[in-house]
């Protein structure tokens, strides 16, 4: 049984009649492991006729995202990735344009068409920007995917109402489908699909179905031959395989191999580490402070236990944390302890924090200053933002996973509940609360899945509670089955349990932790800024009342009213 992705492919392309080909293609297979992680991509580009530089156009277009869409993080999502890419591409390619002879003349600058499908586990992604198509390949005839931007003046004449380095802005259609093996997709410029019809174009493809090559030139020379006199390019690419569930996964791929380790007890050693103690042990995992043999340099281990050894779930949740620990790279997010020893047994080496969890010291520091829990909640938003950047959600911010060392520096740590959302295009992740149930937003109740929104609520509470000891909602989010409860959800202001805490930073944590995720801060950095400064209208809206701020002038105003109310009853008289 196939264990990756893997698919059969042909091209061709041809100047036709004309002395400068314009179109440009390209199709990148990994051969490592990108090829689970980001998949592969194909892209077909065609140039403007009406500009002399528009090859380069397409040529920059399409060579620069098979190279930068590689290079994004794995943790992306293909439409986050492609999406970065193909704007850079774009402001790239206008920019050459404003700085050159054509800047007044977008139509003879750098512009081209570019179609792009990224091939990832059992999804396929198209990306669409003009008027080159991608086709799904069907017995008889051929399926469209995309839909041309182009408008007619005529019947002959046309022009693009999108693409690539017309302006600074770039409209994208997206679509994902899924794949199975044995569907054949079919790429083409206009100078091929505007000169042979799809029934014609199925059947040369369907009568090739060896020679992917031989196919993708009798499409070309066909399209010639019927008159086309337009660059000519035709792709095709046909899936052999596909990952099946659980499978698709490089992590779990790496597990397979590993047996589990013993319990250890101290003095013992294991793959070049010698256990000092044990740290923390439940059904779930054992925790041992150790030393690494080699550089003398105190790590933490951490092993699944026994009882975990059939649950497949568990045991890709429990890598996924090394895999993410060494894409983050914070001060605040704890790293893996990394050696060029192979590893003999299952577990995770990360680097050992000397320090206490942030439960302990709440203990330790009942009635923090302010300024101090500001200190704290800015670290751990400047940890989480390192996740949110990534598009990887912590899920599991709680005291327990927050470390706190002796100057006050602050670390997240335990990743097993993080959704990546990379990972989760290729894997089946589960919805609601993955973390402690306290601290869990309350949307992730409802089966929601969790955004950084979730992470927020989560920091909100945590503030909430350094600084008054309880929870805003007490125990009941998690009681929550259904919306009727959730607008139930009653915020308890914490001015209630803080003398002179501002209310404006009251205000602050409310809208963090409102049970609705629309209704937080827009950005995690606002939630940390509104926890040193007011918003604007604050004291707008919170002014206190004229007996409070100016008491002889209230009441020169009552005595006014009075004599006024006097002087009206004695006319009346």
């Amino acid at each position: 049984m196939t264990t990756s992705l893997t698919v059969s492919s042909g091209q061709h392309s041809d100047a036709g009649k004309k002395p400068v080909n314009q179109d440009f293609h390209g199709l990148l297979v990994p051969t490592n492991h990108q090829l689970v992680t980001k998949g592969i991509a194909v892209a077909i580009a065609d140039g403007i006729s009406s500009s002399n530089v528009s090859q380069i156009a397409s040529e920059s277009a399409v060579a620069g995202f098979l190279s930068d869409y590689f290079s994004t993080p794995e943790s992306w999502t293909v439409k986050q990735s492609a999406d970065r890419v193909l704007r850079a591409i774009n402001a790239w390619l206008y920019a050459q344009t404003r700085q050159s002879q054509y800047r007044y003349d977008r139509d003879r600058g750098f512009v081209c068409t570019l179609s792009v499908m990224v091939l990832r586990s059992a999804t396929a992604h198209l990306f669409h920007i003009g008027d080159a198509r991608i086709y799904r390949v069907h017995s008889g005839h051929l399926e469209q995917l995309t839909t041309d931007h182009q408008l007619w003046l005529s019947r002959e004449d046309s022009c693009l109402t999108r693409a690539m380095g017309i302006g600074h802005q770039l409209d994208i259609d997206y679509q994902s489908l899924p794949i199975q093996p044995g569907d054949t997709f079919l790429l083409t410029t206009d100078g091929v699909h505007g000169y042979l019809d799809e029934r014609t174009m199925a059947s040369i493809v369907r009568d090739h179905p060896d020679d992917l090559n031989a196919a993708a030139h009798h499409l070309t020379a066909s399209a010639l031959a019927r008159g086309s006199p337009d660059n000519l390019t035709a792709q095709i690419v046909r899936v052999d395989a596909v990952p099946v569930e659980r499978e698709n996964s490089e992590l779990f791929q790496q597990l397979s191999g590993l047996p589990f380790a013993p319990e250890l007890q101290p003095g013992q050693s294991l793959d070049g580490y010698r256990i000092l103690r044990q740290i923390h042990a439940s059904s779930r995992s054992h925790v041992y402070l150790a030393v690494d043999e080699d550089t003398k340099t105190q790590v933490v281990l951490k092993m699944p236990s026994l009882e975990q050894r059939h649950d497949p779930v568990y045991l890709e949740q429990f890598f996924t944390e090394q895999w993410i620990a060494r894409r983050i790279d914070s001060p605040h997010v704890v790293h893996p302890f990394a050696t060029d020893r192979q590893p003999a047994f299952l577990y995770l080496a990360t680097e050992f924090v000397e320090g206490c969890t942030l439960r302990q010291w709440m203990l330790d520091n009942p009635a923090p200053e302010l300024e101090t829990v500001r200190n704290l909640v800015e670290q751990i938003g400047k940890g989480l933002r390192a996740f949110h950047r990534l598009e990887m959600v912590h899920q599991d911010l709680k005291p327990e996973n927050v470390l706190v060392d002796a100057h006050g520096t602050v670390t997240l740590i335990d990743f097993g509940a993080t959704r990546v959302a990379g990972l989760e295009e290729s894997t089946a992740q589960t919805q609601g609360p993955r973390g402690a149930a306290l601290y869990s937003a309350p949307e992730t109740f409802l089966g929601e899945p969790a955004s950084w929104l979730a992470d927020q609520f989560s920091l909100g509470v945590i503030t909430y509670q350094l600084l008054t000891g309880r929870l805003p909602f007490g125990a009941e989010v998690p009681k929550i089955h259904n919306r009727k409860q959730l607008h139930a959800l009653n915020y308890q202001p914490a001015r209630r349990f803080v003398e002179n805490l501002p209310g404006w930073i009251d205000d602050a944590i409310e809208k963090a932790v409102n049970p609705q995720p629309h209704r937080r801060y827009p950005a995690l950095s606002e939630y940390l800024y509104n926890l040193r400064h007011p918003t604007a209208d604050w004291h707008k809206r919170h002014r206190p009342p004229l007996l409070e701020r100016n008491p002889v002038a209230f009441w020169q105003g009552v005595s006014g009213l009075l004599l006024l109310a006097l002087l009206a009853a004695l006319a009346l008289d």
